[in-house]
Protein backbone atom coordinates (compact mmCIF):
# COMPACT_ATOMS: atom_id res chain seq x y z
CA UNK A 1 0.00 0.00 0.00
CA UNK A 2 1.48 3.37 -1.01
CA UNK A 3 1.27 6.63 0.91
CA UNK A 4 -1.73 7.88 -1.09
CA UNK A 5 -3.65 4.69 -0.35
CA UNK A 6 -2.85 5.06 3.34
CA UNK A 7 -4.08 8.64 3.39
CA UNK A 8 -7.32 7.73 1.66
CA UNK A 9 -8.04 4.60 3.66
CA UNK A 10 -10.52 4.67 6.55
CA UNK A 11 -7.85 3.36 8.89
CA UNK A 12 -5.83 6.53 8.30
CA UNK A 13 -8.63 9.06 8.43
CA UNK A 14 -7.92 12.76 8.67
CA UNK A 15 -7.76 14.96 11.73
CA UNK A 16 -11.14 15.26 13.50
CA UNK A 17 -12.52 18.79 13.38
CA UNK A 18 -12.54 19.32 17.14
CA UNK A 19 -8.73 19.43 17.22
CA UNK A 20 -8.80 22.54 15.06
CA UNK A 21 -10.92 24.29 17.67
CA UNK A 22 -8.76 23.61 20.74
CA UNK A 23 -6.59 26.38 22.13
CA UNK A 24 -2.81 26.01 22.07
CA UNK A 25 -2.80 26.07 25.86
CA UNK A 26 -5.27 23.19 26.07
CA UNK A 27 -3.33 21.10 23.54
CA UNK A 28 -0.03 21.70 25.34
CA UNK A 29 -1.63 20.69 28.64
CA UNK A 30 -3.13 17.50 27.20
CA UNK A 31 0.07 16.39 25.42
CA UNK A 32 2.02 16.91 28.64
CA UNK A 33 -0.54 14.89 30.62
CA UNK A 34 -0.48 11.97 28.19
CA UNK A 35 3.31 11.92 28.04
CA UNK A 36 3.45 11.74 31.81
CA UNK A 37 0.76 9.04 31.90
CA UNK A 38 2.55 6.76 29.43
CA UNK A 39 6.01 7.40 30.84
CA UNK A 40 8.71 5.23 29.26
CA UNK A 41 6.16 3.35 27.14
CA UNK A 42 5.93 6.41 24.88
CA UNK A 43 8.83 7.87 22.93
CA UNK A 44 8.66 10.97 20.73
CA UNK A 45 11.60 11.57 18.38
CA UNK A 46 11.55 14.95 16.59
CA UNK A 47 13.43 15.86 13.44
CA UNK A 48 15.42 19.11 13.37
CA UNK A 49 13.04 20.59 10.78
CA UNK A 50 9.91 20.24 12.93
CA UNK A 51 8.01 23.21 14.29
CA UNK A 52 8.82 24.45 17.79
CA UNK A 53 5.27 23.60 18.89
CA UNK A 54 6.15 19.94 18.25
CA UNK A 55 9.86 19.97 19.14
CA UNK A 56 9.03 21.12 22.68
CA UNK A 57 7.68 17.61 23.34
CA UNK A 58 10.45 15.65 21.60
CA UNK A 59 12.41 13.25 23.79
CA UNK A 60 15.25 13.43 21.26
CA UNK A 61 15.92 15.76 18.35
CA UNK A 62 18.17 14.88 15.45
CA UNK A 63 18.50 13.73 11.85
CA UNK A 64 16.38 10.96 10.39
CA UNK A 65 18.70 7.97 10.74
CA UNK A 66 19.88 9.06 14.19
CA UNK A 67 16.29 9.24 15.39
CA UNK A 68 15.48 5.79 14.00
CA UNK A 69 18.56 4.33 15.69
CA UNK A 70 17.78 5.96 19.04
CA UNK A 71 14.20 4.72 18.78
CA UNK A 72 15.45 1.19 18.15
CA UNK A 73 17.74 1.40 21.17
CA UNK A 74 14.85 2.44 23.42
CA UNK A 75 13.49 -1.03 24.21
CA UNK A 76 11.10 0.28 26.89
CA UNK A 77 9.06 2.25 24.37
CA UNK A 78 5.96 0.45 23.10
CA UNK A 79 4.82 3.44 21.05
CA UNK A 80 7.13 5.61 18.97
CA UNK A 81 5.30 8.70 17.76
CA UNK A 82 7.68 9.87 15.06
CA UNK A 83 7.63 13.59 14.39
CA UNK A 84 9.23 13.66 10.97
CA UNK A 85 8.19 12.41 7.54
CA UNK A 86 7.09 9.07 6.14
CA UNK A 87 10.44 7.62 5.05
CA UNK A 88 11.92 8.38 8.48
CA UNK A 89 9.12 6.52 10.23
CA UNK A 90 9.68 3.62 7.82
CA UNK A 91 13.34 3.42 8.83
CA UNK A 92 12.31 3.46 12.48
CA UNK A 93 9.91 0.57 11.86
CA UNK A 94 12.65 -1.38 10.07
CA UNK A 95 15.10 -0.96 12.96
CA UNK A 96 12.75 -1.33 15.95
CA UNK A 97 11.48 -4.58 17.45
CA UNK A 98 8.24 -6.21 16.29
CA UNK A 99 6.47 -5.34 19.54
CA UNK A 100 7.13 -1.62 19.05
CA UNK A 101 4.62 0.43 17.07
CA UNK A 102 5.80 3.39 15.00
CA UNK A 103 3.16 6.07 14.45
CA UNK A 104 3.24 9.07 12.11
CA UNK A 105 0.84 11.75 13.40
CA UNK A 106 -0.11 12.85 9.88
CA UNK A 107 0.19 10.51 6.92
CA UNK A 108 0.46 13.49 4.59
CA UNK A 109 3.93 14.20 5.99
CA UNK A 110 5.93 12.91 3.07
CA UNK A 111 9.12 13.97 1.33
CA UNK A 112 9.10 15.28 -2.24
CA UNK A 113 12.67 14.10 -2.75
CA UNK A 114 11.93 10.55 -1.63
CA UNK A 115 8.85 10.52 -3.87
CA UNK A 116 11.00 11.32 -6.91
CA UNK A 117 12.23 7.72 -7.04
CA UNK A 118 9.67 4.93 -6.91
CA UNK A 119 10.41 1.23 -7.26
CA UNK A 120 8.94 0.79 -10.74
CA UNK A 121 10.95 3.70 -12.14
CA UNK A 122 14.11 2.54 -10.43
CA UNK A 123 13.94 -1.07 -11.57
CA UNK A 124 13.12 -0.03 -15.13
CA UNK A 125 15.90 2.56 -15.18
CA UNK A 126 18.48 0.24 -13.64
CA UNK A 127 17.74 -2.40 -16.27
CA UNK A 128 18.32 0.16 -19.01
CA UNK A 129 21.54 1.31 -17.38
CA UNK A 130 22.79 -2.28 -17.19
CA UNK A 131 21.92 -2.73 -20.85
CA UNK A 132 24.21 0.23 -21.55
CA UNK A 133 27.02 -0.47 -19.10
CA UNK A 134 26.72 -4.15 -18.20
CA UNK A 135 27.32 -5.31 -14.63
CA UNK A 136 29.46 -2.31 -13.71
CA UNK A 137 26.99 -0.28 -11.60
CA UNK A 138 26.47 -0.26 -7.83
CA UNK A 139 23.44 1.61 -6.47
CA UNK A 140 23.68 3.87 -3.43
CA UNK A 141 20.71 5.61 -1.90
CA UNK A 142 20.49 8.56 0.40
CA UNK A 143 18.63 7.60 3.60
CA UNK A 144 16.09 10.20 2.45
CA UNK A 145 14.39 7.55 0.32
CA UNK A 146 11.50 5.15 0.67
CA UNK A 147 11.89 1.72 2.22
CA UNK A 148 11.26 0.17 -1.21
CA UNK A 149 14.22 2.04 -2.69
CA UNK A 150 16.44 1.07 0.25
CA UNK A 151 15.34 -2.53 -0.33
CA UNK A 152 16.14 -2.30 -4.06
CA UNK A 153 19.62 -1.04 -3.22
CA UNK A 154 20.07 -3.77 -0.61
CA UNK A 155 19.11 -6.50 -3.10
CA UNK A 156 21.60 -5.16 -5.62
CA UNK A 157 24.64 -5.08 -3.34
CA UNK A 158 24.51 -1.38 -2.54
CA UNK A 159 24.21 0.67 0.63
CA UNK A 160 22.54 3.69 2.13
CA UNK A 161 24.39 6.94 2.79
CA UNK A 162 23.84 10.00 4.96
CA UNK A 163 24.90 13.55 4.20
CA UNK A 164 27.62 13.05 6.83
CA UNK A 165 29.14 9.84 5.45
CA UNK A 166 28.33 10.10 1.72
CA UNK A 167 31.99 10.65 0.81
CA UNK A 168 33.15 7.58 2.74
CA UNK A 169 30.39 5.45 1.24
CA UNK A 170 31.11 6.63 -2.29
CA UNK A 171 34.77 5.72 -1.79
CA UNK A 172 33.71 2.25 -0.64
CA UNK A 173 31.32 1.85 -3.57
CA UNK A 174 34.11 2.46 -6.07
CA UNK A 175 35.99 -0.48 -4.58
CA UNK A 176 33.01 -2.63 -5.54
CA UNK A 177 32.06 -1.46 -9.03
CA UNK A 178 33.30 0.82 -11.78
CA UNK A 179 30.21 3.05 -11.76
CA UNK A 180 27.78 4.33 -9.15
CA UNK A 181 24.06 5.05 -9.39
CA UNK A 182 23.22 7.66 -6.74
CA UNK A 183 19.57 7.93 -5.64
CA UNK A 184 17.45 10.04 -5.24
CA UNK A 185 19.20 13.42 -4.72
CA UNK A 186 21.35 14.48 -7.63
CA UNK A 187 22.86 17.42 -5.75
CA UNK A 188 24.25 15.44 -2.80
CA UNK A 189 25.58 12.87 -5.26
CA UNK A 190 27.20 15.49 -7.48
CA UNK A 191 28.71 17.47 -4.61
CA UNK A 192 30.10 14.33 -2.97
CA UNK A 193 31.56 12.91 -6.17
CA UNK A 194 33.10 16.29 -7.02
CA UNK A 195 34.75 16.42 -3.59
CA UNK A 196 36.28 13.02 -4.38
CA UNK A 197 37.89 14.47 -7.49
CA UNK A 198 35.46 13.12 -10.08
CA UNK A 199 35.01 15.77 -12.79
CA UNK A 200 31.51 16.93 -13.69
CA UNK A 201 32.13 15.63 -17.21
CA UNK A 202 32.09 12.08 -15.77
CA UNK A 203 28.66 12.50 -14.19
CA UNK A 204 25.43 11.85 -16.07
CA UNK A 205 21.87 12.55 -14.91
CA UNK A 206 19.23 9.83 -15.31
CA UNK A 207 15.76 11.24 -16.00
CA UNK A 208 13.19 8.70 -14.73
CA UNK A 209 10.36 10.45 -16.56
CA UNK A 210 11.91 10.19 -20.02
CA UNK A 211 13.87 7.02 -19.13
CA UNK A 212 17.00 8.51 -20.60
CA UNK A 213 20.38 10.03 -19.79
CA UNK A 214 20.81 13.78 -19.71
CA UNK A 215 24.41 13.88 -20.84
CA UNK A 216 26.49 15.23 -23.68
CA UNK A 217 29.53 13.17 -24.48
CA UNK A 218 30.71 9.59 -24.55
CA UNK A 219 28.71 7.54 -22.02
CA UNK A 220 31.68 5.22 -21.57
CA UNK A 221 33.38 8.06 -19.67
CA UNK A 222 30.59 8.22 -17.06
CA UNK A 223 31.53 7.17 -13.51
CA UNK A 224 28.54 8.50 -11.55
CA UNK A 225 24.88 8.32 -12.61
CA UNK A 226 22.81 10.87 -10.73
CA UNK A 227 19.08 10.24 -10.32
CA UNK A 228 17.15 13.36 -11.32
CA UNK A 229 15.74 14.17 -7.88
CA UNK A 230 16.21 17.02 -5.45
CA UNK A 231 15.11 18.56 -2.16
CA UNK A 232 12.48 21.19 -2.87
CA UNK A 233 13.76 23.25 0.09
CA UNK A 234 17.49 23.22 -0.58
CA UNK A 235 17.15 23.69 -4.33
CA UNK A 236 15.60 27.09 -3.59
CA UNK A 237 18.91 28.51 -2.40
CA UNK A 238 20.46 30.24 -5.39
CA UNK A 239 23.60 31.87 -6.68
CA UNK A 240 21.67 35.15 -6.57
CA UNK A 241 21.13 34.66 -2.80
CA UNK A 242 24.88 34.33 -2.35
CA UNK A 243 25.62 37.39 -4.49
CA UNK A 244 23.17 39.40 -2.38
CA UNK A 245 24.89 38.37 0.87
CA UNK A 246 28.34 39.09 -0.57
CA UNK A 247 27.19 42.54 -1.69
CA UNK A 248 25.36 43.56 1.50
CA UNK A 249 27.22 41.64 4.22
CA UNK A 250 30.69 40.84 2.84
CA UNK A 251 32.03 39.73 6.24
CA UNK A 252 29.33 37.05 6.67
CA UNK A 253 30.21 33.34 6.49
CA UNK A 254 27.94 31.31 4.21
CA UNK A 255 27.31 27.69 5.20
CA UNK A 256 24.92 25.42 3.27
CA UNK A 257 23.64 21.87 3.17
CA UNK A 258 25.08 19.61 0.41
CA UNK A 259 21.54 19.08 -0.92
CA UNK A 260 21.99 22.55 -2.44
CA UNK A 261 23.08 22.80 -6.06
CA UNK A 262 26.74 22.46 -7.06
CA UNK A 263 26.88 26.16 -7.97
CA UNK A 264 25.63 27.23 -4.53
CA UNK A 265 27.95 24.88 -2.65
CA UNK A 266 30.92 26.02 -4.71
CA UNK A 267 30.31 29.69 -3.93
CA UNK A 268 29.70 29.11 -0.20
CA UNK A 269 32.35 29.19 2.50
CA UNK A 270 31.39 25.82 3.93
CA UNK A 271 28.95 22.96 3.42
CA UNK A 272 27.87 20.02 5.52
CA UNK A 273 25.09 17.98 7.04
CA UNK A 274 22.48 19.37 9.40
CA UNK A 275 24.54 18.11 12.33
CA UNK A 276 27.66 19.74 10.90
CA UNK A 277 25.88 23.06 10.45
CA UNK A 278 24.53 23.01 14.01
CA UNK A 279 27.94 22.11 15.49
CA UNK A 280 29.82 24.66 13.37
CA UNK A 281 27.60 27.51 14.51
CA UNK A 282 27.76 26.31 18.13
CA UNK A 283 31.57 26.33 18.08
CA UNK A 284 31.85 29.67 16.30
CA UNK A 285 33.12 32.70 18.15
CA UNK A 286 30.71 35.17 19.70
CA UNK A 287 30.10 38.04 17.30
CA UNK A 288 30.66 35.89 14.21
CA UNK A 289 28.24 36.30 11.30
CA UNK A 290 26.51 33.51 9.41
CA UNK A 291 24.12 33.03 6.52
CA UNK A 292 22.70 29.50 6.60
CA UNK A 293 21.32 27.62 3.63
CA UNK A 294 18.98 25.01 5.11
CA UNK A 295 15.39 24.55 6.31
CA UNK A 296 13.80 27.61 7.92
CA UNK A 297 12.49 26.05 11.15
CA UNK A 298 16.02 24.92 11.95
CA UNK A 299 17.56 28.26 10.97
CA UNK A 300 15.15 30.11 13.25
CA UNK A 301 15.97 27.70 16.09
CA UNK A 302 19.70 28.24 15.58
CA UNK A 303 19.14 32.01 15.60
CA UNK A 304 17.27 31.77 18.92
CA UNK A 305 19.91 29.49 20.41
CA UNK A 306 22.79 31.84 19.55
CA UNK A 307 21.88 35.45 20.39
CA UNK A 308 25.61 36.22 20.61
CA UNK A 309 26.00 35.77 16.83
CA UNK A 310 24.48 37.45 13.80
CA UNK A 311 22.65 34.73 11.87
CA UNK A 312 20.31 34.97 8.89
CA UNK A 313 18.81 32.63 6.32
CA UNK A 314 20.69 32.63 3.04
CA UNK A 315 17.29 33.05 1.38
CA UNK A 316 15.12 35.40 3.50
CA UNK A 317 12.04 34.46 1.44
CA UNK A 318 12.45 30.76 2.22
CA UNK A 319 9.47 28.86 3.61
CA UNK A 320 9.76 25.91 6.03
CA UNK A 321 9.53 22.39 4.60
CA UNK A 322 5.81 22.14 3.85
CA UNK A 323 5.46 18.37 4.21
CA UNK A 324 7.51 18.28 7.42
CA UNK A 325 5.26 21.03 8.77
CA UNK A 326 2.20 18.81 8.43
CA UNK A 327 3.18 17.36 11.79
CA UNK A 328 1.72 20.00 14.07
CA UNK A 329 0.40 20.22 17.61
CA UNK A 330 -3.19 19.18 16.73
CA UNK A 331 -2.01 16.04 14.89
CA UNK A 332 0.41 15.15 17.67
CA UNK A 333 -2.33 15.47 20.28
CA UNK A 334 -4.75 13.42 18.16
CA UNK A 335 -2.24 10.57 17.83
CA UNK A 336 -1.62 10.60 21.58
CA UNK A 337 -5.27 10.80 22.61
CA UNK A 338 -6.05 7.84 20.34
CA UNK A 339 -3.29 5.88 22.08
CA UNK A 340 -4.81 6.86 25.40
CA UNK A 341 -8.06 5.23 24.18
CA UNK A 342 -6.16 2.10 23.16
CA UNK A 343 -6.32 2.90 19.43
CA UNK A 344 -3.35 3.08 17.06
CA UNK A 345 -3.82 5.38 14.06
CA UNK A 346 -1.34 5.93 11.24
CA UNK A 347 0.93 3.06 12.20
CA UNK A 348 3.84 2.65 9.79
CA UNK A 349 4.39 -0.99 8.89
CA UNK A 350 7.12 -2.04 6.45
CA UNK A 351 6.63 -5.52 5.00
CA UNK A 352 8.99 -8.24 6.20
CA UNK A 353 10.75 -8.72 2.85
CA UNK A 354 11.19 -4.99 2.22
CA UNK A 355 12.51 -4.55 5.76
CA UNK A 356 14.94 -7.45 5.33
CA UNK A 357 16.35 -6.08 2.06
CA UNK A 358 16.48 -2.51 3.44
CA UNK A 359 18.49 -3.76 6.40
CA UNK A 360 21.13 -5.10 4.02
CA UNK A 361 21.65 -1.61 2.63
CA UNK A 362 21.63 0.00 6.08
CA UNK A 363 23.98 -2.57 7.58
CA UNK A 364 26.52 -2.18 4.75
CA UNK A 365 26.66 1.49 5.64
CA UNK A 366 26.75 1.00 9.42
CA UNK A 367 29.59 -1.53 9.07
CA UNK A 368 31.68 1.31 7.64
CA UNK A 369 30.56 4.03 10.03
Amino acid sequence: MNVLDLIQSEKHQGLPERYRELSTEEMVRRVSEIKEKFGNKLYIPGHHYQKDEVIQFADTTGDSLQLAQVSAANKEAEYIVFCGVHFMAETADILTDDNQKVILPDMRAGCSMADMANLEQTERGFNKMKAEFGDTILPLTYVNSTAEIKAFVGRNGGATVTSSNAKKMLEWAFTQKERILFLPDQHLGRNTAYDLGIPLEQMAVWNPISDSFEYEGDLEEVKVILWKGHCSVHENFTVENIKEIRATKPDMNIIVHPECSREVVELSDDAGSTKYIIETISKAEAGSKWAIGTEMNLVNRIINDHPDKEIVSLNPAMCPCLTMNRIDLPHLLWALEELEKGKVHNQIIVSEQVAEDSLKALERMLARA
